[in-house]
């Protein structure tokens, strides 16, 4: 029940403004712990820095911020063929340090968001059938469903309020996304159109825990994470930069 919002820029944008940016918000249950965005996984993947799931060892998002590769997982609907399908967080590892899987996924659904430079794609998998698509330029957003699904409620109601907020010049680019987020929040986190959610009263423990955001070129990756002040409750969070110093 994740959400990304996502700028592609167009082929011929300026220098000035030739990176993706990206902003995730993860909805997780509160009991299932994380460690906060660092380098966990000095043995296999020593490049990578990410958002860990302790329980199973791998990321929501990782990104390799020396070359400029990120992942980042969703949740999505599926039609099961495996019953008892394995983790998700090692195919964003694997994907952030650019290598791709040979054979079906044998987990759950997922929309897997994979930015590199200037380009980004939308890996799906709904326990069946794989698809992977280019993200066009602009202003997007994901969650369980399609590429800017209007089936999607938040989608539906937060698109055009994104597009309409494009990221701001200088260090701090997503204020304006935060903005939207802001006006958002004005919303209960149980309404089906909230951005920061409560998933509960649909049946699931998830809830939205914290966000990170992400400028991605050829110089590389900047990823800048924030945890709420309690679950599915919005506060405007200080985003700061990655710590290399954290230890597994």
């Amino acid at each position: 029940m994740c959400t990304v919002v996502i700028h592609v820029p167009e082929p011929d944008a300026p220098a000035h403004d030739r990176a993706v940016r990206l902003l995730a918000i993860r909805d997780e249950d509160p009991e299932r712990p994380w460690r906060p965005l660092g380098p966990w996984w000095p043995q296999t993947h020593p490049a990578l820095v990410g958002v860990q799931d302790v329980r199973a060892g791998g990321a929501w998002l990782a990104a390799d911020v020396d070359t400029g590769r990120l992942a980042v997982l969703l949740n999505r609907a599926e039609t099961l063929a495996d019953p008892s399908p394995a983790s998700r967080g090692g195919l964003v590892l694997a994907r952030a340090a650019g290598r791709r899987w040979t054979r079906p996924p044998r987990t759950h659904g997922f929309n897997l968001v994979d930015v590199a430079a200037r380009r980004a794609r939308l890996l799906q998998w709904n326990g069946i059938a794989e698809r992977e698509t280019a993200i066009p330029p602009g202003t997007h957003m994901i969650a369980h469903d399609d590429l800017d699904d209007p089936a999607t409620p938040r989608i539906a109601r937060w698109l055009d309020a994104f597009r309409s907020a494009p990221p701001a010049a200088g260090d701090a680019w997503w204020e304006p996304w935060l903005d939207v987020l802001d006006t958002s929040a004005g919303l209960a986190a149980t309404d089906d159109e909230a951005i920061v959610r409560d998933n509960r009263p649909h049946g699931y423990p998830t809830q939205s825990l914290l966000v990170c955001v992400a400028s991605i070129d050829g110089d590389g990756a900047d990823v800048r994470y924030g945890e709420l002040p309690e679950p599915a409750a919005w506060a405007r969070v200080r985003l700061r930069p990655l710590e290399r110093r954290l230890s597994p």
